[in-house]
């Protein structure tokens, strides 16, 4: 989808179209209706404190905002963009939406995320342009939102197409396109080719998809090791087996919250302490909606110096109880040492198996709390 979160809102908000929007931060900024029947939109240079962009919109890209940027900087390079809160209900509503649009046609999907899937089309008709408009005039008609379509032999390269002529495009390449299409691309396009990797490569003088097909494989194995070689050399000449996945168990479940400031664990007890439970409590509301339990609890903590600390322990058995979530997530909590104060504080419960059946309400007894008490020291 494009610029998903910040499309959604724009049907909200149309008289912001063609405007740069930035969606994200901690703040309750709703636009607010003026007396002449305009609304009356926040700019992102009023904005004060921590949190990050969600999204922008593609004009407010062009000004160097981006997801995952630090609020604060974002105004730095867009002042003037309107600035909105995130609505994930209404995100989720309309990812329902496209994902059953595109599912009507080609049924083979693998669920990315809330604005992106993988679709197997190889049983499909061979008029793969036909089929991409298709699906992006049911995506259309469903959501009145645009999608941007790769359509290639595997996932790797579906995922690099579908962002080269972004929005509402449609990129149809063979690998017979890999050395005029791909090749000129920085590497860090690749999916699985991080920051820091990107870096790493850089410094061997390697920057474009191109330059990575023909570095020495030698090099590649002496600075990254020989596996993760291998994929640099299979994805440059963009080569990928993975398989669409339509039914992928999920791993865990968490929530996790940045701090406004930093907290310290003794003069802001209290308010951790709120924090705290309150994520216990999403945590087990998530898994009680999926119904799933978590045999594994773990907790996640950031201090002010960014040190990221993450501790967990296995139940005797998987559990969707907030207070039993919440027990055992203190027990983590007291194997770490907290004598600085806190940037962030997250809560997971992994090892998900099905509910037998729904646990809202229920709570582990003392006999149960003993034996949590007694697992959790065989996992020190």
């Amino acid at each position: 989808m494009d610029a998903f979160f910040a499309s959604v809102e724009l049907l909200r908000y149309p008289e912001l179209r063609g405007h740069p929007v930035v969606v994200g931060g901690r703040h309750d900024w709703h636009p607010v209706m003026k007396t002449d029947g305009t609304r009356r939109f926040a700019r992102l240079r009023e904005y004060a404190g921590r949190g990050v962009v969600t999204t922008s919109t593609y004009e407010a890209r062009a000004l160097g905002v981006f997801s995952g940027m630090g609020m604060m900087k974002a105004a730095l390079f867009a002042p003037e963009a309107f600035l909105l809160p995130a609505n994930f209900e209404a995100y989720r509503h309309y990812s329902s939406l496209f994902k059953a649009a595109v599912a009507s046609i080609a049924p083979q999907i693998e669920d990315r995320g809330i604005d992106e899937i993988y679709c197997d089309l190889s049983l499909l008709p061979d008029d793969t342009m036909a089929l991409a408009q298709q699906m992006k005039r049911a995506v259309r008609e469903a959501t009145g939102l645009s999608c941007s379509i790769g359509v290639t032999p595997n996932k790797l390269l579906s995922k690099i197409a579908s962002e080269l002529d972004k929005p509402d495009g449609i990129t149809i390449l063979s690998l017979e396109d890999v050395p005029t299409r791909i090749w000129p691309l920085p590497v860090s396009k690749v999916n699985g080719i991080g920051p820091k990797a990107t870096l790493k490569l850089e410094r061997l003088g390697i920057r474009s998809i191109g330059e990575l097909a023909t570095a020495d494989a030698g090099l590649l194995q002496q600075h990254f090791g020989a596996t993760y070689a291998m994929w640099l050399r299979n994805v440059a000449e963009g080569i990928d087996h993975r398989p669409v996945v339509t039914q992928a168990a999920r791993k865990s479940i968490s929530r996790e919250t940045t701090f406004e400031r930093d907290l310290h664990p003794l003069v802001d007890r209290a308010e951790l302490s709120a924090v705290f439970g309150e994520l216990c409590k999403r945590v087990a509301a998530d898994l009680q909606r999926k119904g799933l339990a978590g045999r594994t609890i773990g907790i996640k903590v950031r201090f002010e110096d960014f040190r990221t600390v993450t501790r967990d322990l296995s139940l005797i058995t998987p559990t969707a109880d907030a207070q039993t979530i919440q027990r055992a997530a203190r027990m983590c909590l007291k194997k770490i040492e907290l004598r600085q104060r806190l940037r962030l504080l997250g809560v997971r419960a992994g090892g998900l198996t099905g509910s037998k059946k729904r646990v809202e309400g229920e709570s582990s007894s003392p006999q149960q709390m003993e034996l949590l008490e007694i697992q959790c020291d065989q996992t020190r």
